[in-house]
C-alpha cells in the first residue's frame, strides 16, 4: 500500500509539475471580444492560477438597443464625433485601466464542439464557448463578479484531460479543443445538479423566484425525476438583512454571488460565508442589516430563490406582469429600469442594461419605492375656498380659477417653478405660458441665485459616467457622492479597485465605501488647494487623468460665485482639461434639473420677495413657508399632495413618470425618455396637457396641440432634447478665470445636499418602504 501510495504520489507531482508552466501569473492582458450572450466587451484581468476576473472593458464605442458598449480599440478611444465618441474629447489615447491591449499575435485557436475560433489569450473556456454561441449552464459564475468556481454546473470536457473541467475558472490554451454536448458532460452536470437539490426545499409554488428562477431552468434540462438520497434535508435560520431583501437561507446553494457582489461592488462586507461542508451558509458574521444603498441587487444575482424582495412577496407572478422600459427619476442618474405591472398598478421596478448609465444595477431607491406612486395622490382638481378647505371641483372651473388671478396680477408679480421630477415637455409649456403672460421668473428646484448655464459644461459631468473608471485621481468638493447617485459612485469605486485610483473629499465627513482622504470639510482647504499651499497639490499635478466632481449643493452657497472660482483655479493649474480629457464635472441631484437649464429656467429671484403675488409651481414642493408670501396666490400642479400641496390655492392634478412619456436628461448630459407603464390615476392628466388647456383659457393660446408640436418647440430652443439615448457633446469647457483669484471669501464648512437618502422628492416621501429604510438605517449611514 505504501509503494502505490507513493507512485501515486509521485505521478501526481510530476502532473503539477507540467501545469506549472501554464499557471504562472501573467501581466494582465485586455481582451476586447464581444459577448453576444451578455451583450458586452470583456477585459480579462490574470490571477495566476485560480482563473480570470472578467470585468467589463470600456475603451471603444458601439451601440446596442440604445446603449453604448465599449471596448479597447488599439489602446486608443476614437476621437470625439457627434455621435459620442470618447466624452467631450477631441483626441484620446487613454490606455486600458490597468491593463495591456491584447497585441494580434497574442490572440490563440481553440476548438469548441468542432467549431474553430480565435480568441484572445487570457480568455476562459466559458468565454470562448460564448463567443461561438454555445451555452454553459452556470450558477455561481456573473459577468461582473470575480471567479467562485465553486458551483461546478458549467463542467465540459476538454481533450487529454481526464475528468471534466470547470470552464468558468479554466483559461482557455492554444490548440484547446473543448466538448460542451457529450455523454461526459451532461452526465457530470447530471451529477452537480442531484447534489445542488440534495437539499433545496421543493416549495417552488409558494417562491417568489418561480418562473425566473435559474435552478427551475437547469433541472429542467439536467435534473432527474427522482433522488437516490434518503437523508433529511438541512435547514437553515433565515438572516434578517432588513426591510428590503427577504430571506429563505434554506434555498440557498452557496453560489457566493451576493457575497461577491456585496464586497466587490457595493463596497461593505456584510455578508460572507460562515461553516464548511454541510454546515456551510451564507450569512452575516454578527447579527447586522446590509447597508448599502445598493442592496437589491443581491436580489437579481441570485441564481434561486434565496433572496428576495420583501415588498414584493407574495404579491404577483412574473408571467402576469406587463413590462415597460422606462428610466428612473429618483436622481440625475438617470438609469434604466424595467416597469412591471398588473392592471393598473406597479407591482416592481427592475434594471436595464445600460452599459454607460448604470450597466445593470440600480440604487434601493429607484427599486422599492414604488409604493409610493399609489399613496397619497392628487386625483381630481381642487380650490381652496373661504374657510380654508379644499374643494373638489371640475377641470374648467379649475382652469378659469387660475386664469382669473394670473390676469389680476403685474408681469413682474408672477414666477414659476418647476419641480425635481418635471419631463422637459411640461416645463416647456410652462416657460412658454408664462412668457406670453410676460412673465421672465421661471426656474427649477435644486438652482442657486446665479445659476451659470450659458455653457453646458458648466453644469454636466463632462467626464461622463463611464469613463470616470479612467480618472486616476478624483477630486469631490462639497458633495456626498454616495447618496447623491449611488452609481456615479459604484463607478469611482470601480476606478478605485481595478486601477488604483486615488480619491479626495472636501465636505461633509462620508463613508463612500472605498479609500479615500478626507482633505476638509469647507472653503478654507479648497482655497488652500486653489493657491498651492496644501500637500494634495503636488500629488493632483502629477495625476495624467485628473477629476474633479463638484456637488451641486454648493449653488445654495452663500459664496458660490468664489467657490466656483477656486474650483476652476484648481481644474487649469491641474490641466484637468485638455483636448483628451476634461476633468472638470458637476453632479447633479434632480433628474429635471440638465433638462431645465438647456430650456432656458434660470431662477432671476427667489420666490420670497414679496412683491410674487402670482406663483405656479409645477411639482415643487421644496419650497418652506418663508418662500411663499402669505398673500400670493399659489396653484400647485402635481401628482402628489407633499407640502406644497398644503399652501396651494388651486390643485391641478398631473401624472407620474410611470404615467407618461416624459423626456429628462441626465447628470451627464443624456436624453432619455419613460414609457406609459400604468393608466392615470382619477382625472390626473399629463403636465403639459394641463398648461395647454390653461393657456386657451387665459386668452395666451400655445401654438401646439400635440406632443409632437411641443416636441419641435423644443427642437427650436434645445435640439439635444431630442436626441434620445444619444449624447450631445457640450461646448468646449472656457475658463472664466485670468490667473486671478477672489481675494475674500467666506470660510465655512459645505452643507449636506441629502439630509435622507430614502426621502428626497414626493414620490419617496410618500413610500412605505422608504419610511421603513429611513427608520432602519437613517443615522447608521454617514
Amino acid at each position: 500500500m505504501a509503494t502505490t501510495s507513493g507512485r501515486r504520489s509521485a505521478k501526481l507531482l510530476q502532473r503539477i509539475a507540467t501545469l506549472t508552466p501554464r499557471l504562472k501569473p501573467r501581466p494582465a492582458v485586455a481582451a476586447c471580444d464581444w459577448n453576444p450572450k451578455s451583450l458586452q466587451f470583456w477585459r480579462c484581468l490574470h490571477h495566476g492560477g485560480d482563473g480570470v476576473l472578467l470585468v467589463p472593458d470600456v475603451g471603444r464605442e458601439r451601440k446596442t438597443s440604445g446603449s453604448r458598449q465599449l471596448a479597447s480599440e488599439g489602446g486608443r478611444l476614437p476621437s470625439s464625433s457627434a455621435s459620442g465618441g470618447l466624452r467631450f474629447a477631441t483626441s484620446a489615447a487613454l490606455p486600458a485601466v490597468g491593463a495591456k491591449v491584447a497585441k494580434a499575435e497574442e490572440m490563440i485557436e481553440v476548438s469548441v464542439d468542432g467549431q474553430s475560433v480565435q480568441i484572445p489569450k487570457g480568455m476562459t473556456v466559458l468565454q470562448a464557448c460564448e463567443l461561438v454561441g454555445v451555452s454553459i449552464p452556470r450558477f455561481c459564475y456573473h459577468s461582473r463578479l470575480s471567479i467562485a468556481g465553486n458551483c461546478r454546473m458549467c463542467l465540459v470536457e476538454v481533450e487529454k484531460t481526464p475528468k471534466p473541467v470547470a470552464s468558468c475558472a479554466m483559461p482557455a490554451l492554444p490548440g484547446m479543443k473543448i466538448k460542451t454536448d457529450t455523454p461526459l458532460c451532461k452526465k457530470a452536470r447530471e451529477g452537480v445538479m442531484e447534489f445542488l437539490l440534495l437539499n433545496h426545499p421543493l416549495d417552488c409554488p409558494i417562491c417568489d423566484q418561480g418562473g425566473e428562477c435559474d435552478l427551475q431552468d437547469q433541472s429542467m434540462v439536467f435534473g432527474s425525476d427522482r433522488g437516490r438520497f434518503t437523508e433529511t434535508k438541512r435547514t437553515v435560520l433565515d438572516k434578517n438583512l432588513g426591510p428590503l431583501v427577504k430571506t429563505i437561507m434554506t434555498r440557498c446553494i452557496q453560489c457566493t454571488r451576493c457575497v461577491r457582489f456585496a464586497k466587490e461592488i457595493a463596497g461593505v462586507e456584510d455578508l460572507g460565508v460562515l461553516g464548511r461542508g454541510g454546515s456551510e451558509e451564507i450569512g452575516t458574521y454578527v447579527e447586522n442589516l446590509m447597508t448599502s444603498e445598493l442592496s437589491g441587487n443581491v436580489i437579481d444575482v441570485c441564481p434561486v430563490g434565496a433572496l428576495t424582495s420583501k415588498p414584493y412577496a407574495f404579491t404577483a407572478r412574473s408571467w402576469e406582469l406587463k413590462s415597460t422600459e422606462s428610466i428612473d427619476v429618483t436622481d440625475a442618474v438617470g438609469s434604466n429600469i424595467r416597469v412591471d405591472s398588473r392592471g393598473p398598478e406597479v407591482m416592481r421596478i427592475l434594471p436595464r442594461l445600460h452599459e454607460e448609465v448604470n450597466e445593470e444595477w440600480i440604487s434601493d431607491k429607484a427599486r422599492f419605492s414604488y409604493d409610493g406612486l399609489k399613496r397619497q395622490r392628487l386625483s381630481e382638481p381642487m380650490i381652496r375656498r373661504p374657510d380654508g378647505r379644499l374643494e373638489a371641483v371640475s377641470w374648467h372651473d379649475a382652469l378659469e380659477a387660475v386664469a382669473e388671478a394670473a390676469h389680476q396680477v403685474k408681469p413682474e408679480e408672477m414666477a414659476g417653478i418647476a419641480g425635481k421630477l418635471s419631463d422637459a415637455e411640461s416645463m416647456m409649456a410652462l416657460k412658454d405660458f408664462l412668457n406670453k403672460m410676460g412673465c421672465e421668473r421661471i426656474w427649477s428646484e435644486g438652482d442657486g441665485k446665479s445659476a451659470n448655464v450659458d455653457m453646458r459644461s458648466s453644469f454636466l459631468l463632462n467626464t461622463g459616467i463611464a469613463s470616470l473608471e479612467y480618472a486616476d485621481l478624483c477630486l469631490l468638493v462639497g458633495t456626498q457622492l454616495r447618496w447623491e447617485a449611488p452609481l456615479v459612485n459604484a463607478r469611482l469605486r470601480k476606478a478605485v479597485r481595478s486601477s488604483r485610483a486615488k480619491v479626495a473629499s472636501i465636505g461633509p465627513p462620508t463613508d463612500l465605501n472605498y479609500p479615500h482622504q478626507h482633505l476638509g470639510t469647507g472653503t478654507e482647504t479648497l482655497i488652500r488647494i486653489a493657491e498651492g499651499r496644501h500637500p494634495f497639490c503636488a500629488e493632483f499635478g502629477r495625476a495624467e487623468r485628473p477629476a474633479v466632481i463638484v456637488g451641486s449643493g454648493l449653488l445654495e452657497h452663500s459664496d458660490k460665485s468664489a467657490v466656483m472660482a477656486a474650483v476652476e483655479m484648481i481644474v487649469k493649474h491641474g490641466n484637468a482639461v485638455r483636448d483628451d480629457w476634461n476633468g472638470f464635472n458637476t453632479i447633479l441631484l434632480n433628474a429635471a434639473q440638465a433638462g431645465a437649464r438647456d430650456l432656458g429656467l434660470v431662477q432671476g429671484a427667489r420666490a420670497g420677495n414679496k412683491e410674487i403675488k402670482f406663483l405656479y409651481l409645477l411639482g415643487a414642493d421644496e419650497l418652506t413657508p418663508a418662500d411663499i408670501p402669505a398673500d400670493s396666490f399659489v396653484v400647485y400642479q402635481g401628482h402628489h399632495g407633499d407640502r406644497s400641496a398644503y399652501r396651494a390655492d388651486v390643485i391641478l392634478p398631473g401624472t407620474v413618470y410611470t404615467e407618461k412619456e416624459g423626456t429628462y436628461e441626465n447628470t451627464e448630459g443624456l436624453t432619455q425618455q419613460t414609457s406609459p407603464a400604468v393608466p392615470t390615476v382619477g382625472d390626473s392628466r399629463d403636465d403639459w396637457k394641463i398648461i395647454r388647456a390653461l393657456s386657451e383659457i387665459a386668452g395666451v393660446r400655445l401654438p401646439y396641440d400635440t406632443a409632437n408640436g411641443l416636441r419641435a418647440r423644443m427642437l427650436a430652443v434645445s435640439p439635444n432634447l431630442l436626441r434620445i439615448d444619444d449624447l450631445e457633446p457640450p461646448s468646449d469647457f472656457s475658463f472664466t478665470l485670468k490667473n486671478q483669484f477672489p481675494s475674500t471669501v467666506a470660510l465655512s464648512s459645505f452643507p449636506k445636499a441629502v439630509e435622507n437618502f430614502y426621502m428626497t422628492d414626493s414620490i419617496t416621501r410618500a413610500s412605505r418602504t422608504m419610511a421603513q429604510c429611513t427608520a432602519a438605517f437613517f443615522g447608521k449611514r454617514e
